[in-house]
C-alpha cells in the first residue's frame, strides 16, 4: 500500500498570514488536529497543530522561565515568538516533511515515528494532494 491509498484527500489548509484564532477555528470547524500552512502561491511551507497552541500567553500556559537567563537560554527568543506569536507563521513547525502520493505507508510510519510527528503532507509535484495522519493508517488497519 501506498500514501494514496490511505491518505485524506479533502485537506484543511491554512495561509501563513492568517491568526492564530483563525487556525484554531478552522482546526474546530474542520475536526481536525493540525493544518498544512500554505504561502501565497499555494506551496506549503510549514504545518501547524494543536502541539503549537498548548503554551500560549493567551492561556497562561507559556513556561516560565527567570527573565534574568533570557539572554543565556537559547531559543529563547523562538521560544518567546511561538508562547506570543499573532500569526501562523510564527508558530508554525517549518520546514515540513512530506511524502508523494507513491511512498510506500511503511515508509511513512517509520517518517512519523522517527520523527514524532502525526501526519505527513502529500505533494505531486509540488501541490498538496492530500494528507496522512496516524489516524488514516489506523482506520486502514481497521478496514
Amino acid at each position: 500500500m501506498q500514501a494514496k491509498d490511505v491518505m485524506t484527500k479533502q485537506v484543511a489548509t491554512i495561509r501563513e498570514n492568517a491568526t492564530v484564532r483563525e487556525a484554531a477555528r478552522v482546526m474546530i470547524e474542520r475536526n481536525v488536529s493540525g493544518l498544512p500552512v500554505l504561502d501565497e502561491n499555494g506551496g506549503v511551507v510549514g504545518i501547524v497543530s494543536e502541539g503549537d497552541f498548548v503554551r500560549r500567553a493567551e492561556l497562561g500556559t507559556e513556561t516560565a522561565g527567570a527573565w534574568w537567563l533570557l539572554p543565556l537560554a537559547e531559543g529563547a527568543a523562538s521560544d518567546y515568538v511561538k508562547t506570543h506569536g499573532a500569526y501562523v507563521r510564527d508558530v508554525m513547525t517549518s520546514p515540513v516533511l512530506t511524502v508523494e502520493p507513491s511512498t510506500p505507508l511503511r515508509e511513512v510510519a517509520r517518517l512519523l515515528h522517527e520523527h514524532r510527528i502525526k501526519r505527513l503532507p502529500v505533494l505531486e509535484s509540488g501541490r498538496l494532494v492530500g494528507i496522512v495522519s496516524r489516524a488514516d493508517l489506523v482506520r486502514s488497519l481497521a478496514r
